[in-house]
């Protein structure tokens, strides 16, 4: 039985057949395509599980892509590109990407990553079919429809990996997650001290919901464990 269906998009021919060798053998089934013309097509077939995404294409690129299907599909979405400057990889978990691989790449590394993102989209389900709105400190997080309310009763923008981050601490409040944690979470790897995507996703986080992002009060710095929400949530009538 088939682990899911995995769509390639990436102009390279060489290379779509060498990830379809890697991934067949990993016990998926593969699709590929060198443009993204065909894109809003192809995430209409329900059974494809994964796209990995080209960042450099002919025509549309991949972060234009990305947009597009984010608007209309949570289609777990994994960028490769040869670009491995952490602004780039930010720009692309920000667009809504749920993992970022630089090239070249390990066999098993890119069988571990993938394997990841899906299970992490299976779990998103899970957990959105049996809470639906997360309420702290005045704002309102619908684990449904992803998106969130201010104190006032306004919507405010938050991207796929905001979402992400957010919904953790919400589901963790008062334990803190480490910048590891988070950078698992947001884009499917390990923490290094050099990389700071995820003190950079946690400011960004802050500027959304802190009255002083500069002095917070909701999100917390735990020195030498990582962040926390520091303020009880209530689920669906119940407080946690």
């Amino acid at each position: 039985m088939k682990k899911g269906k995995i769509h390639i998009v990436d102009d390279d021919q060489r290379l779509c057949r060498l990830l379809s060798r890697y991934l067949e053998k990993g016990g998926y089934e593969v699709t590929t395509s060198t443009t993204g013309e065909d894109i809003s097509q192809r995430i209409q077939d329900s059974s494809i599980s994964l796209l990995l995404l080209d960042v450099m294409l002919p025509g549309k690129d991949g972060m234009t892509l990305a947009r597009e299907i984010r608007a209309l599909s949570d289609i777990p979405i994994i960028f490769l590109t040869a670009k491995a400057d952490v602004s780039d990889k930010v720009n692309g978990l920000e667009i809504g990407a749920d993992d970022y691989i630089t090239k070249p790449f390990e066999e098993q590394e890119l069988l571990a990553r993938i394997h990841s993102v899906i299970r992490r989209a299976k779990l998103d389900t899970y957990h959105q079919t049996t809470k639906t709105v997360a309420k702290f400190a005045g704002w309102e997080l619908n684990l449904i429809n992803q998106t969130l309310r201010s104190p006032e009763g306004e919507a405010v923008d938050i991207t796929n990996s905001e979402y992400k981050l957010l919904s953790a601490l919400v589901r963790r409040p008062n334990v803190a997650i480490s910048r590891d944690e988070i950078l698992n979470m947001i884009s499917g790897r390990q923490w290094s001290p050099l990389d700071r995507s995820a003190d950079m996703a946690i400011a960004k986080l802050r500027k959304k919901i802190e009255k002083n992002p500069k002095k917070p009060a909701l999100i917390k710095t735990i020195r030498n464990k990582g962040y926390q929400l520091t303020v009880a949530v209530e689920y669906n009538g119940s407080t946690h």
